[in-house]
C-alpha cells in the first residue's frame, strides 16, 4: 500500500515526465510553438532541456535531450521511492524498470490526450480553442492509422474508442508483463 508520501511523489514526478514527453511529441508531430499550450510546456522544460541540449544534441530531427530528461525523472523517482519505502533495485532492474515505466508514461499522455479530444468534441464540437488544436496535432498522427482501419460509419468515428481500447491494453499488458514480475523479484 502507498503512503501519502509516495502517492504525492508519484504524482507530481509523472506529471512532469509528462509535461517533458509533451514537449518531445510537441517536436516529433511539428505542432504550432507559438499556441498557449505549447509555450506552457516549452517554459516549464526550458530551464533543463535548454542548457541538456548543448551537451546532448537531436538525432534525425529528434529531441533526445526530452526523452533522456524524462528518463532521468523517472529514474530519480524510483531512487526517492526506494530511499522512502527502504527497498533497493539493482542497477540492470533500474534500468527496465525506468524505460517500462517512461513507455508505460508515453501511452498514459496519448491516453488522456485522445480522451480529451473526445470529450471536448462531444462538449463544443467545431470549435476553435487553441488548446484543441495542440491536443488534435499531437493526437491525429497517432489515431489516422487507426481511421484509416476504421472509417467512419455514418458520420460516427469509432477510431478513438478503438485507439482507447487499444492504449489500455498496452497498459495492462505492460503492468502484467513487466511490472508485476519485477515487483515479485524485489
Amino acid at each position: 500500500m502507498q503512503s501519502p508520501i509516495q502517492f504525492l511523489l508519484f504524482t507530481l514526478f509523472d506529471l512532469y515526465t509528462m509535461v517533458v514527453l509533451l514537449r518531445f511529441m510537441l517536436q516529433l508531430f511539428r505542432a504550432d510553438f507559438y499556441n498557449p499550450l505549447s509555450q506552457f510546456v516549452v517554459k516549464v522544460t526550458n530551464p533543463i532541456l535548454v542548457p541538456l541540449r548543448k551537451i546532448i544534441p537531436g538525432v534525425a530531427g529528434l529531441d533526445v535531450a526530452s526523452l533522456i530528461f524524462a528518463y532521468l525523472i523517472i529514474l530519480t523517482k524510483f531512487f526517492l521511492y526506494a530511499g522512502i519505502s527502504g527497498s533497493f533495485y539493482s542497477p540492470g532492474m533500474l534500468i527496465i524498470v525506468g524505460l517500462a515505466d517512461m513507455l508505460n508514461q508515453v501511452i498514459n499522455l496519448i491516453f488522456w490526450l485522445v480522451l480529451i479530444r473526445v470529450i471536448m468534441s462531444w462538449v463544443n464540437p467545431g470549435a476553435s480553442n487553441p488548446m484543441m488544436m495542440v491536443i488534435y496535432q499531437v493526437t491525429e498522427p497517432v489515431m489516422a492509422p487507426v481511421r484509416r482501419l476504421i472509417p467512419p460509419m455514418g458520420g460516427l468515428d469509432l477510431s478513438p474508442i478503438v485507439l482507447i481500447i487499444g492504449l489500455q491494453f498496452l497498459i495492462m499488458a505492460l503492468n502484467a508483463w513487466i511490472f508485476s514480475p519485477l515487483i515479485r523479484m524485489l
